[in-house]
């Protein structure tokens, strides 16, 4: 998992509509950048919902939330559409980013252990740097702490 200060690694991935998005367009611009394994999933739901809830509070403080997870594209725009994530939803099928920033990881379930996206977000700088990084979050609450983090509350 990268560390605070350092440089985020910059990545081009599709969003839900096919448009190629790269981090690099962020520079100047504040970025929450989360990762989460899986569309349509109980606690993926969830965590959406909440950044989706929150997001007048993001985007008031000129905050772009971006989140990735190795669903396609006709997936994120499913789950877009049934839960109006007004958001970009980015799909990383070949792991470049997830990889890049370190969360893929091995994971356990029930005593089995296999390997996938651990629930972690970043929040970027203007200048493209790691400003805090949040592993094995909650996804009931990441969208609240992060926005009560950036009004420095």
């Amino acid at each position: 998992m990268l560390e605070i200060g350092t440089k985020a690694p910059n990545f081009t991935l599709p969003d839900k509509d096919g448009n190629m998005v790269s981090l690099s367009d962020f520079l100047g611009k504040k970025v929450v950048l989360y990762f989460y394994p899986k569309d349509n999933t109980p606690g993926c739901t969830r965590q959406a919902c909440a950044f989706a809830s929150a997001y007048k509070g993001f985007s008031d403080l000129g905050v772009a939330v971006i989140g990735i997870s190795r669903d396609s594209v006709q997936s994120h725009v499913k789950f877009a559409e049934k839960y109006s994530l007004p958001f970009t939803l980015l799909s990383d099928t070949e792991l470049d980013a997830v990889q890049a920033y370190g969360v893929w990881q091995e994971k356990k379930l029930y005593g089995k252990v296999s390997m996938g996206v651990v629930r972690s977000t970043f929040i970027i700088d203007e200048g493209g740097n790691i400003e805090k990084v949040m592993p094995k979050v909650k996804p009931d609450t990441n969208a609240a702490e992060i926005l009560s983090y950036l009004k420095g509350e």
